[in-house]
C-alpha cells in the first residue's frame, strides 16, 4: 500500500513547472542561435527579424515567469519589457535607426534593473544566475551607449547598414544565452524540489 504525503502534489507541481521552464530556457537558447546567425541569413529586413526575435523571447520569458513563485511579477515584467522592445524595434522605420539603438540600450538597461531587483528576493544559484543575467544586460547596455556616438555617425553618413544590424544580433545573442541559462538553472532548482 503506497502512502501519499501532503508534499507529493507540490513536488509534482515543481517538477512540472521545472520541465516547462526548462523548455522555455532551451527556446531562448535557440532564439540566441537564430540571432547570432542573422547576419549570415538575411541582410534585408534585419530590424524586423530582430524585433520578432525579441517579441518571441519576451513571450517565452513571460510564460516562464508565470510559473515562478518567488519573483513571478518581476520575471514576467522582464518578459514584458522584452516584448515591448521587440514591438518598438520591429515597427520603427529603418531610416530612424538611431531610435532603435536607444530602444535596445533602454531594453537592456531596464532588464538589468528588473533582474537586480529580483536578486534581492531570490536565493542560492537562481540569485547568482539572475545577477549574471542582469550584469550581462547592463554591460551590453553600456556598450551600446558607448557605441551610440559611433553608430549615429554611421547612420548619418550611410543609413541603417548591415554591420549595425549584425551588431544588434550579437548583442541579442549574448543576452539571450545568459537568460536561457538562467531559466535552465531555475528549472533545475524546481526539479530538485526547491520553490522558485
Amino acid at each position: 500500500m503506497a502512502f501519499v504525503t501532503a508534499s507529493d502534489p507540490n513536488n509534482s507541481d515543481l517538477a512540472r513547472r521545472g520541465r516547462s521552464i526548462s523548455i522555455a530556457g532551451w527556446l531562448i537558447l535557440l532564439l540566441s542561435a537564430g540571432s547570432a546567425l542573422l547576419p549570415v541569413v538575411s541582410r534585408n529586413n534585419g530590424a524586423l527579424i530582430i524585433g520578432a526575435l525579441l517579441v518571441l523571447a519576451g513571450i517565452v520569458e513571460i510564460f516562464a515567469g508565470s510559473l515562478r513563485h518567488q519573483t513571478r511579477k518581476l520575471a514576467m515584467l522582464a518578459g514584458a519589457v522584452t516584448t515591448l522592445a521587440g514591438l518598438l524595434f520591429a515597427t520603427e522605420p529603418g531610416t530612424h535607426f538611431l531610435s532603435t539603438l536607444t530602444i535596445i540600450a533602454a531594453w537592456l538597461f531596464l532588464r538589468s534593473l528588473i533582474l537586480f531587483f529580483a536578486t534581492a528576493l531570490e536565493r542560492g544559484s537562481v540569485r547568482r544566475w539572475s545577477a549574471y543575467s542582469g550584469t550581462m544586460d547592463l554591460l551590453l547596455a553600456m556598450t551600446m551607449l558607448v557605441g551610440l556616438s559611433i553608430a549615429s555617425l554611421v547612420v548619418t553618413l550611410f543609413g541603417a547598414t548591415p554591420p549595425l544590424i549584425a551588431s544588434f544580433s550579437w548583442v541579442l545573442a549574448l543576452s539571450f544565452v545568459v537568460n536561457g541559462l538562467l531559466l535552465l538553472e531555475v528549472a533545475s532548482c524546481a526539479r530538485q524540489n526547491e520553490d522558485v
